[in-house]
């Protein structure tokens, strides 16, 4: 046995005090005695000593005292034994399919089995979903054994290209071995087979590996929308029989208040059959397979109603013909007023938006906007020549989330690059905007940007103050011979509009509370949200489960509607075979390492059940 801090030993001369108080005695009495009595007294008190040596050794107490200081002791200094096992002392990559087909049968026990047999000295570790999420990086072999044992497949799509460039990029300084763990049978991307010809080419070892096999013992709800039919949102689903035989499909629809119903689907084999809910109620609800069968995620779907609640917001401008106010009127629920002014109560607004083009605001309307914001409301400024350095004082700076300088001008136009995709950029064809004006501006620190130009301005950034949040959009809405872009004239600016004021209001449409898994979405600052799996404090939220998130005062349906995903009876044995080279070894593992197994845990154990031992004692001796 071996100690990962045997300083902590030191802590044994704890036990000398111990040995010390079992053999104080009460302080003798000075009495004249003859010298004689004295010398024949030597030998009994001899004795006596040794008779305390023996009691004290002899006493329960004492021995279970001496235990509890030598186990502890050892405890603090780590002990631990050491194994020998098999492994490559090369940096390997481990990518592990996260998908939803990985959840049919016992495919993704069967990933973890195989991802096992090529740990090495140092590891790292991908989950491969609609976007590559690494849990372990530069990992040490007992690190990677336990972080593979705590992984879950998600319910999302698979990039394994994406996942493999992740894995080069870790690998990019020192080199090594990526090995691809997956039952291949759906992806998105790049073709797999390119990206691992992609990694070879820069000198590292790769190797697939096929898990699964084909089933069809599957029954799945692969398509669900929800649309406004005669005044009430009505549900159409469509069912899939996966298996060779009809197959007669009960579902059960729950609904929040508790009433329930039964559809009985009749659907014959390899086949789809529709089906539709009508009236649906307000909150969430749930429509069930009820027969169990190989994939299970796919057997359930969540549909979420919010409560119509109506919003108010206040555009302030200078200008009276504005593009973006007449987006945000369109809106359903949203009550849109239009001011040239920012008036001192701004209690019965959720959102203000200031778009001047020429008038600075005063001292007052930002003084009023910086209560409002500070107090939870969401404000968006518009950039324009009233945002500019020469215009915009040190106050109204301090609001922005960008710091801003003069306006550039760019005959030639400039293009719009995505920084980060989210929903809100989602259907947002940003690079076919023409910009010829914008203000030159920088990103402060602990604010997000989405969306900048080539050459590195912020288009579209947000961040907080106090409790509420503070959006800049770059793109100015003045028309005609101002404008500063075409963005107006394109068919996705009300959409935009529409993301931009639902995402801050908690407005939308009724598909803002239902998305498909592997979805994205940011929220105006870090918080807490309720996901299937339970609370996490996020700022930007990744739907990688079917179930319900609570986000932002939203109760948000997450489903899986993947045909391919849900289709347990394909499997990838065609792309093994197409990476497969003429008498390529592979990757195979070498030499051994040591592992540890650490001690610590069960000495505190046995230390407990002394200490119990010890109460016990005292106890029945009435000393307790």
């Amino acid at each position: 046995m071996s100690f990962d801090n045997p300083f902590a030993l030191f802590a044994l001369a704890s036990i000398i005090p111990l040995i010390i108080l079992y053999l104080l005695r009460p302080k003798p009495l000075q009495v004249k005695i003859p010298s004689l009595m004295f010398l024949l007294d030597i030998k009994e008190e001899k004795k006596r000593f040794y008779t305390s040596i023996t009691k004290i050794i002899k006493d329960p107490l004492f021995l279970i005292q001496l235990l509890v200081l030598i186990l502890l002791a050892l405890a603090a200094a780590s002990p631990f034994i050491e194994t020998q096992d098999t492994i490559s002392g090369d940096h390997t990559v481990i990518i592990i399919d996260a998908s939803a087909s990985m959840q049919t049968d016992n495919r993704f026990n069967d990933a973890i089995s195989q991802a096992e047999d090529y740990v090495s000295r140092k590891n790292s570790i991908i989950m491969a979903q609609n976007m590559p999420i690494i849990v372990l990086e530069g990992g040490g072999a007992s690190t990677a054994v336990q972080t593979l044992g705590s992984i879950e497949p998600k319910a999302t799509v698979t990039d394994i290209s994406a996942a493999v460039s992740a894995g080069m990029r870790i690998l990019s300084q020192e080199g090594g071995r990526i090995v691809v763990i997956s039952d291949f049978s759906n992806w998105v991307g790049d073709d797999p087979v390119n990206a691992k010809n992609l990694a070879e080419s820069y000198g590292l070892q790769v190797e697939y590996i096929l898990v699964g096999r084909s089933t069809a013992n599957n029954v799945g709800i692969i398509q669900g929308d929800i649309s406004v039919i005669d005044g009430s949102y009505t549900y159409t689903g469509v069912v899939k029989n996966y298996n060779n035989a009809r197959q007669i499909v009960k579902l059960d629809v729950v609904s929040e208040d508790g009433s329930k119903k039964e559809v009985s689907l009749n659907v014959p084999a390899r086949s789809t059959q529709q089906f539709r809910l009508s009236n649906l109620k307000t909150g969430v609800t749930e429509i069930r397979i009820s027969d169990p069968d190989s994939l299970m995620v796919d057997n359930v779907a969540y549909v979420s109603v919010p409560a119509p609640s109506a919003k108010r917001m206040l555009v302030v401008s200078d200008t009276e013909r504005l593009p973006s106010h007449t987006a945000l009127s369109l809106m359903p629920n949203v009550r849109t007023d239009l001011r040239q002014t920012v008036p001192s109560d701004l209690s019965g607004y959720n959102v203000v938006v200031v778009a001047n083009k020429q008038r600075p605001l005063s001292s007052g309307e930002i003084s009023s906007l910086r209560s409002f914001i500070r107090g939870g409301g969401e404000a968006i400024f518009i950039a324009s020549e009233a945002l500019s350095a020469d215009n915009a004082g040190t106050d109204l700076q301090g609001l922005l989330p960008v710091r801003t300088g003069d306006v550039v001008s760019a005959e030639r136009g400039v293009t719009l690059r995505v920084v980060q995709d989210t929903r809100l950029s989602d259907d947002i064809k940003f690079n076919e905007v023409a910009v010829y004006k914008y203000l030159d501006a920088s990103a402060r620190s602990g604010t997000t940007t989405l969306v900048n130009t080539s050459t590195g301005s912020p288009m579209l950034s947000y961040g907080t103050i106090g409790d509420g949040t503070v959006v800049y959009f770059g793109l100015n809405d003045a028309m005609g011979e101002d404008a500063w872009n075409n963005f107006h004239n394109l068919p996705e600016y009300p959409v935009f509009w529409f993301k931009l004021a639902g995402w801050l209001a908690g407005t939308g449409s009724i598909s803002d509370y239902n998305l498909m898994t592997g979805a994205v979405s940011v929220l105006a600052r870090e918080q807490e949200i309720q996901t299937p799996g339970g609370v996490s404090t996020v700022n930007r939220v990744h739907y990688n489960e079917v179930g319900i998130y609570e986000v932002a005062g939203r109760t948000i349906a997450v489903n899986l509607y993947n045909d391919r995903e849900s289709d347990t009876t394909l499997i990838g044995q065609d792309l093994i075979d197409r990476t497969k080279v003429k008498d390529s070894p592979g990757i195979v593992r070498a030499t051994s390492y040591t592992i540890k197994h650490y001690l610590d845990t069960y000495m505190i154990f046995i230390v407990l059940l002394l200490v119990m031992l010890e109460l016990a004692i005292i106890k029945k001796r009435g000393e307790l």
